[in-house]
């Protein structure tokens, strides 16, 4: 019976352990997405250094969660998006798109790493999948917001910001490499 108990216990602590995680990857979020550089409509955040970092380190479910939590912190009005901004008026704005974006990015680099491991060789082509699942949602909702064709949303929404994706991609798998004996010594 002793033994049951004891699993059944280590069952929830490890459940306790995971919610812990979602919620600091979350809180990270929101912290890093006020690290912000004014350039424009969207602004440079940091924001991805936390969403890669989740879904590298926790996967696909746990890193998918911490920006689900994040995102509907935001869209409940708590000011956790770029520039101290919250509620579904954030979310229905020009950079809506690219919150929703934070989402589908973290479940796609948590598939490919869960399936495929967390070598360079795969962290890195994984992150840049994340940078398509967050640009593609987020162009076109700016470009439909907005109304601008394709042409005027890029210079925009993404040429401006792809040298530093290459410095943040690079940082985030180091910090996955780095981290990931940490994070599995916990478990």
């Amino acid at each position: 019976m002793k033994y049951n108990e004891n699993s059944e216990m280590m069952k929830s602590k490890m459940k306790t352990a995971d919610l812990a995680l979602c919620a600091f990857f979350a809180a990270l979020s929101a912290i890093l997405s006020q690290i912000i550089i004014p350039i424009g409509p969207v602004p440079v955040s940091f924001t991805h250094i936390s969403i890669f970092a989740a879904a590298g380190l926790l996967g696909a479910k746990l890193g998918t969660v911490s920006q689900i939590v994040y995102v509907l912190l935001g869209a409940a009005g708590v000011p956790v998006f770029a520039g101290f901004t919250g509620g579904i008026g954030a979310v229905a704005g020009p950079r809506g798109g690219f919150i929703i974006g934070y989402v589908l990015c973290a479940l796609a680099v948590g598939l490919i790493v869960d399936r495929f491991g967390k070598s360079f060789k795969i962290l890195i082509p994984a992150m840049y999948v994340g940078w398509v699942f967050t640009y593609v949602p987020g162009v076109s909702w700016f470009m439909r917001v907005t109304g601008a064709e394709l042409a005027a949303a890029l210079p925009l929404c993404v040429f401006p910001f792809l040298p530093g994706d290459l410095l943040k991609t690079v940082l985030c798998a180091i910090l996955v490499k780095r981290l990931s004996p940490a994070l599995k010594a916990l478990n």
